[in-house]
């Protein structure tokens, strides 16, 4: 599974760090209820009508709006919002049961990563108990200052959490992965904002919970434009820029860089006898080399390279700011790093195979001698790339 969270096959320490987090959250639940006081009948009700309300929006995102089946859901969104109006206005021991939101989610979303679902919740408990702890253990102080570190906290200290777990795990993950898109912060302070103004309401009268509901529901659909955007630009099998979304990407730079008067170069990469994987041994053998020659690429090129998967066994590479030399340098440290691989998989009958024979040809094209068009560049590096084939494969030719 490409990006998977199959807990055993991360890396040591991102295992160690997913289950200390999940320790730490799980201590923190056990000292609220050992040191909390029994809560107040106004609390109770205050407790009921957010729960009654966050309940009824997460049932009704989860199953009347089947998103699910399109993209894989996070509704971290909706549950900052109701998450902070229960930090100003509950106890921390009914603050902890309101937790089991998430939980209720990942039941009815039918998550199959279970402790990838138990690290994220674990990382909201520490970034829900810390903003609790921030504005008051035993009674919140009620301040707009407060009120603002709070939501700071809340989305800083879960972001912070989650986005050290995500670099542990695939270290070359890109910075987006990581730390999210503008409109993830915006949206996170969105959700902040709309807890806080339910805390407000709750406080004044708990009977106005419910009121929050249809905008919880809409602010839960906002926050999946993203993923769905971001669905529709990778290609599912590798993780990388499909090719409608890398074309838009190499267009771009290359205006960019024609406007600059700086050099670019295109690599296009075909794996050698692809199809043998597929007819000997499976197509889900070949999904998974395909998954792994994307990883190689991600980890053997720039940041600001562009990495796409082009069709079938085909990749494409932008490499702006190389010229000639430099491109062809990279063209052959890939090709080394393909022919370096091993890659674990398994075959039609379900015994285990280690991939070690892949090979790639590459054709490189670069602005120099063919200008700043990209179907110039495409058709230059294709013509390179079928006389690396028909020069014997795993090699390297220049358009």
């Amino acid at each position: 599974m490409v990006g998977g969270w199959l807990l055993w096959r991360l890396r040591p320490a991102a295992i160690a760090y997913v289950l200390a987090v999940q320790a730490v959250a799980l201590a923190l639940v056990v000292l609220v209820f050992v040191t909390s006081r029994s809560p107040l009948s106004n609390e109770l009700l205050t407790f009921t009508m957010l729960a009654a309300t966050a309940g009824t929006v997460i049932v009704i995102t989860s199953v009347s709006i089947n998103v699910r089946r399109q993209i894989r859901r996070n509704p971290w969104t909706l549950h900052i919002a109701y998450l902070a109006a229960g930090i100003l206005t509950l106890p921390p021991n009914l603050l902890v049961l309101l937790l089991l939101g998430p939980t209720l989610h990942g039941v009815l979303d039918g998550r199959p990563e279970l402790h990838r679902w138990l690290f994220t919740t674990a990382a909201t408990t520490i970034a829900t108990l810390s903003a609790r702890f921030l504005i008051g253990w035993s009674e919140p102080h009620w301040s707009p200052v407060l009120f603002v570190l709070a939501g700071a906290v809340l989305l800083v200290v879960r972001a912070f959490l989650v986005a050290v777990g995500i670099r542990l795990r695939n270290p070359g993950a890109a910075r987006a992965d990581v730390l999210g898109e503008p409109i993830d912060v915006l949206l996170g302070i969105v959700a902040a904002s709309l807890g806080g103004l339910l805390a407000v309401a709750v406080s004044i009268e708990p009977g106005s919970a419910p009121l929050a509901g249809p905008p919880l529901v809409l602010l839960d659909l906002a926050s999946q434009l993203p993923q769905w955007r971001r669905s529709a630009q990778r290609d599912a099998k590798t993780g990388l820029a499909n090719a409608a979304h890398w074309e838009r990407l190499a267009r771009n730079e290359l205006h960019r860089a024609q406007a600059r008067g700086q050099p670019v170069s295109l690599l296009l990469l075909d794996l050698d006898h692809f199809k043998r994987v597929n007819d000997e041994i499976g197509h889900l053998a070949g999904d998974t080399v395909l998954a792994a020659v994307a990883m190689m690429l991600r980890s053997s090129v720039r940041r600001e390279d562009a990495v796409g998967r082009f069709g079938g066994e085909e990749f494409v590479v932008l490499l702006p700011g190389k010229d000639t030399d430099v491109a062809c340098d990279a063209a052959d440290r890939i090709r080394t790093s393909t022919a370096a691989l091993s890659v674990p998989t398994r075959d039609t009958r379900g015994h285990h195979r280690e991939l070690n024979d892949l090979t790639v040809s590459i054709g490189v094209a670069t602005t120099s001698r063919f200008g700043y068009d990209l179907t110039d560049l495409l058709v230059a590096a294709d013509a390179a790339l079928l006389t690396a084939k028909s020069a014997g494969r795993n090699a390297v030719t220049l358009a």
